[in-house]
């Protein structure tokens, strides 16, 4: 009886350590780098950008690049 409770404890430790991280690491993960900060800020830019990565398989800062790449390329074809 004893054996069966300290294996559930256990078992409920280690499953609750794991998903506890993979919760903070997919709000923290952003593109390949891990931020590792406490700034509100930071966490709701990285959360957002994984909903970005998610629903466009792109980051934030890709679309970014791209934009600005278009942009820059429509203005050398006006002049």
């Amino acid at each position: 009886m004893m054996k069966k409770t300290l294996k559930k404890l256990v078992i409920a430790s280690a499953l609750l350590t794991v998903l506890n991280g993979c919760s903070e690491f997919a709000l923290l993960a952003s593109g390949s780098s891990i931020a590792i900060s406490q700034n509100a800020y930071v966490r709701a830019y990285n959360g957002v950008d994984v909903l970005t990565i998610m629903s466009t398989e792109k980051d934030i800062k890709k679309h970014i690049y791209d934009k600005t790449k278009e942009l820059i390329n429509d203005k050398r074809r006006q002049q």
